[in-house]
């Protein structure tokens, strides 16, 4: 859990973080410890946001600032939740930017966590076929891993759409 909040800050790929959490833990712990790793990272670089000044938030974020300011005051935890899903910035630029513009904490974290969960879920299905790949590749199930593509790229259209009427 803790391997998450380093890996935010040097921007390193938190899928495979959660697939290593998966494949060394099992699924349902390792979509827990996934969670509660990516909850402790969204706060750390949260309240890194609330401490730095406006123009090292402003040099990090860069020219979407102003737009990405204005949604999250506007819609707070539907806009966290959007980002989430389909993220506008790197991990760790969004929490500072959040933490920079003073929103909610519970919007926030609650925003992540709902924001977070399709992607770390499709990671821990992945990573699971992975070790089952692993031990027994006959027990592979597809179906699930399609499942799992497909409700996945619906949901991260869906939300791409909103976020864009939001723009608008």
């Amino acid at each position: 859990m803790l391997a998450y909040t380093p890996a935010a800050f040097v921007m390193f790929p938190r899928p495979l973080v959660t697939l290593l959490a998966v494949i060394a833990f099992g699924p349902w712990l390792g979509f827990a410890y996934s969670m509660t790793g990516i909850l402790g990272a969204a706060l750390a670089t949260y309240y890194a946001g609330r401490v730095l000044r406006p123009e090292t938030v402003h040099r990090l974020a860069g020219e979407q600032l102003d737009s990405v300011t204005k949604a999250l005051r506007r819609h707070g935890l539907l806009a966290m939740l959007a980002v989430r899903i389909v993220p506008a910035a790197p991990f760790a630029v969004e929490g500072i930017v959040a933490g920079a513009v003073r929103i909610k904490v519970s919007d926030y974290a609650l925003g992540t966590l709902l924001g977070m969960a399709p992607g770390v879920l499709a990671s821990t299905v992945f990573g699971d076929q992975i070790a089952t790949a692993l031990e027994d590749p006959s027990k592979m199930n597809y179906w699930v891993i399609g499942a799992a593509v497909v409700g996945f790229v619906a949901l991260t259209y869906f939300v791409k759409r909103w976020f864009s009427r939001q723009g608008s």
